[in-house]
């Protein structure tokens, strides 16, 4: 998968480790809260611009006939989403400062992380649908699980900003959990499950705008 997916491989190395590096520190008793809460951001910080490269990498296979637009959407998504994504919580922090300022930037960093990345993902889904691109199998399943998790995150910071379960939104936090692993299912079964063989003819690719966009940006790059 490293080779094929380099950036996915690293977003699961990232998560496994990063992920039990954070929960170490928060059951620690000698560990304040202000380190947690610092080390939740960069952890955060991190996450984002990785997400932000795999789905720049999942565009780059879905465009893999069309080699300079594949390129230009990876480099677009990995560049413009993380920036716009920061810009909106610098606003955001300075906007409304709190004396616990490091928690609401938290917070809105993983809201406008979850807002972004569900519009991409869906923009994913219709853009490919109406061009009639083709899904490779693992491709397909980790965009399928982006969506999931992003959904579910999204779902939670918006609960959580209007403290609507008050004292028990610790639940949430199991229910993002048990989602999470839902999502490592799906992962593991559209990458490691073979898929079966199917003859199928050879069909030519279609004729639409995207062709001659391609054609026009690869003789754009060659000049």
């Amino acid at each position: 998968m490293h080779r094929e997916l380099p950036a996915f491989f690293c977003y699961t190395v990232f998560e496994a480790a990063g992920g039990g590096f954070i929960y170490a520190i928060d059951v620690s008793p000698s560990i304040s809260a202000t380190t947690y809460w610092r080390s939740s951001f960069l952890f955060l910080v991190v996450e984002a611009f990785i997400k932000f490269v795999v789905i720049g990498e999942v565009f780059n296979h879905l465009l893999r006939v069309y080699p300079p637009l594949g390129r230009l959407a990876r480099v677009l998504i990995s560049g413009v989403g993380t920036i716009l994504v920061f810009t909106a919580t610098l606003i955001a922090a300075y906007a409304s400062p709190t004396t616990f300022w490091l928690i609401s930037a938290t917070r809105i960093l993983g809201r406008s992380v979850s807002v972004v990345q569900c519009g991409l993902i869906l923009f994913l889904f219709v853009f490919a649908a109406h061009f009639k691109l083709r899904w490779g199998r693992s491709v397909l399943g980790i965009t399928l699980g982006f969506g999931i998790v992003a959904s579910a995150y999204l779902t939670h910071w918006a609960l959580m900003a209007d403290w609507l379960f008050g004292q028990k939104s610790i639940l949430l936090d199991f229910v993002i959990m048990a989602t999470y692993q839902i999502c490592v299912l799906i992962w593991f079964y559209y990458v490691l499950v073979p898929q079966k063989s199917a003859t199928t003819s050879a069909v030519p690719l279609p004729e639409h705008s995207l062709e001659l966009w391609n054609r026009e940006l690869e003789r754009l790059l060659q000049q």
